[in-house]
């Protein structure tokens, strides 16, 4: 066992999509801070299977994509631990525990962590705890599996690495310090005196504060500049909803498949910087160049930055860092109360912030934030003696990460650039406590001009789609925006069999079947038009749409799959092909699995546990795919 301070090494590790387990990995860092261990935390990717052995212990949060598949962010670090010129054995030194981010909506629950998990083992890694799962159908959401986990795993790390007689871990109620810290660019900057200066200059208070986000491109690494084509409105204005179809030119080539995404920046609005500004008493030093320092000598120059594409030597403003960087909007996390309780001198203000911390009280902290889905800025607003200090703002707001959204287009080469298309829902609602919410991203992308250039970035998706296959029929359900990637299907197969006239009759390409759902026919039938055009032309398509509530009884997507099921069973059994599901997790991907079993029972004369292996085995040669937010 490990006694003295100088081995007391972790390195944390995160594969994110989203960022939720680099969210986790953030926590583990923190864990494993106040036991006095000297702790990095970064992304699979970026480290060595050689550096692993360097520490005391590894601790790795993963979340689960596509197929069962790892984030980009790991792919790298997969495949260099999948090499067959590792040994048994080779890992023996390495310590670990790990925590997998999943939703149980997926066939593939956890298989990124379990894959992972089993191949460190496979190489002779040790375990100190067993491996913790969350689920995102959870009603607590991943605090629900985290938290006791944490708990769990803390006490393993004390008895795994016992600290010295004389030292104590570090006490929740001790702020521990971020390796980098704002500073004034500049020395001849006002002293910190002027920072508690709140006054708006005059002509903000009296101007109409522009309700738009800046037009300025953003600094992301591997970005490419979208021109914005045209964003039109497909639903009346009287619906509840408003969708949009938004058209994308990105320059040069970018080919890309059907299921892959594109992720767009979004940034704050003015109005809510500048009120953060007042709350915080930043106001007067709002536009003055900042740049990072390290907090302590040690804090080596690898070290991330909190604002990836900044550099030591580059500067920024508090007024840029919130409206591009900070993510002042987002509903906060239990970690954001505890940092805020060090930094009010109101005694129940600051009670209050640490009730939020304690995990008996995780329901009134999900009442309180999840319900209602409120804000950080709304937060601070109600504990209004809250000041963090700005020095530290990077290490208490979280950062703004990119929304991905499946591309509704097939890639088609043109001479001005490559042309995208989205169809995004607009988040607009009322809440429980009567407030309109907004998504941040999509508030963003409801007021895009066109002709107005933005920064994206480009992934593959999870749905795997191959030219190779435009001979098997598919059967395709997505609902509401789900139905984007099948656009982007059922056209890139029409193309594909233009490119090869050997697969352009109808005895070799079986029908399409596309099960589509939404609320009523005149308002949210997306695409209704553009399917009878398609047919006209004479692509093998049959579109079958389930109005929810057009009629008394309500009729979703599995009903039609169960009433076509002599369809569906001929498409995927007799023809052997492949079955799509996107739209929104939780009960509807279920709800579809179940009657496709039925359909396998029915009309191939199976028992219940024969049609469900035959679907696992769908699942495990690639021919029944997932992709649900």
């Amino acid at each position: 066992m490990t006694s003295t301070l100088q081995a007391r090494r972790a390195l944390v590790l995160y594969g994110s999509e989203t960022g939720n387990a680099q969210d986790v990995a953030e926590e583990l860092g923190k864990i494993a801070e106040r036991l006095r261990f000297d702790t990095e935390v970064a992304e699979l990717n970026a480290i060595s299977l050689k550096q692993l052995v360097r520490n005391s212990v590894v601790l790795i949060a993963i979340s689960t994509t596509g197929q069962g598949d790892l984030p980009a962010n790991s792919q790298t670090f997969w495949k260099a631990l999948r090499s067959a010129r590792l040994r048994p054995g080779c890992l023996q030194q390495v310590k670990f525990a790990s925590f997998g981010l999943g939703d149980t909506s997926y066939p593939k629950f956890n298989w990124a962590h379990r894959k992972l998990y089993n191949r460190l083992i496979q190489l002779g890694a040790q375990p100190i705890c067993d491996r913790g799962e969350s689920d995102e159908q959870h009603p607590e959401g991943i605090d629900g599996s985290f938290l006791p986990w944490s708990t769990n795993l803390r006490q393993r790390l004390l008895q795994e690495y016992p600290l010295p007689d004389s030292l104590e871990p570090i006490p929740d109620d001790v702020l521990l310090d971020p390796k980098w810290l704002l500073d004034f660019a500049d020395e001849a900057q006002p002293p910190h005196q002027d920072i508690n200066q709140n006054a708006f200059p005059s002509s903000t208070v009296n101007e109409e504060i522009p309700d738009v986000a800046p037009n300025d491109l953003l600094d992301i690494p591997g970005g490419l500049v979208a021109k914005v084509v045209s964003n039109q409105r497909i639903t009346p204005t009287s619906h509840w909803q408003d969708v949009r179809h938004l058209t994308l030119k990105l320059a040069g080539t970018h080919p890309y498949n059907p299921g892959d995404v594109l992720t767009i920046y979004p940034k704050n609005f003015p109005s809510d910087v500048i009120q953060f500004l007042a709350l915080m008493n930043w106001t007067s030093i709002a536009d003055i160049p900042l740049h990072f320092v390290p907090s302590f000598p040690s804090t080596s120059p690898p070290s991330r930055l909190p604002i990836t594409s900044m550099s030591p030597s580059s500067t920024i403003t508090l007024r840029t860092l919130l409206t591009n960087h900070l993510d002042i909007m987002s509903i906060p996390r239990r970690s954001f109360f505890a940092h805020l309780a060090h930094f009010t001198t109101d005694p129940f203000q600051r009670d209050r912030l640490l009730e939020f911390t304690n995990p008996e009280y995780i329901d009134e902290l999900y009442d309180y934030t999840t319900r209602p889905r409120r804000s950080i800025l709304e937060v601070l607003q109600e504990f209004e003696t809250v000041k963090i200090p700005w020095q530290r703002v990077c290490s208490v707001i979280p950062t703004i990460r990119g929304r991905q959204f499946s591309i509704a287009s097939a890639m088609r080469p043109e001479e001005d650039g490559t042309k995208v298309e989205l169809l995004i829902a607009i988040v607009k609602y009322k809440t429980v406590i009567k407030r309109i919410r907004q998504g941040v991203c999509t508030r963003y992308v409801a007021l895009l001009k066109p002709g107005q250039d933005i920064t994206v970035t480009l992934a593959k998706g999870g749905l795997g789609v191959t030219k190779a296959e435009t001979a098997k029929p598919v059967v395709m359900v997505g609902p509401g925006t789900g139905v984007a990637p099948m656009r982007a299907l059922i056209y890139q197969r029409k193309y594909w069999r233009e490119e090869d006239q050997s697969t352009s009759t109808n005895e070799a390409c079986a029908k399409d079947i596309l099960f589509f759902g939404c609320r009523n026919a005149h308002s949210d039938y997306f695409f209704k038009d553009e399917w009878e055009q398609l047919k006209k032309e004479g692509v093998p398509l049959d579109v079958l749409a389930a109005f929810s509530r057009d009629q008394r009884q309500k009729v979703y997507v599995q009903d039609l799959v169960r009433q076509q099921s002599v369809s569906v069973y001929d498409a995927l059994a007799k023809r052997g092909g492949i079955v799509y599901i996107c739209g929104s997790s939780g009960k509807m991907p279920q709800a579809v699995r179940e009657a496709l079993i039925e359909a396998f029972q029915t009309h191939g004369s199976l028992s219940r546990e024969d049609a469900e292996a035959y679907l696992v085995d769908m699942e495990k040669t690639g021919r029944y795919k997932q992709e649900t937010w």
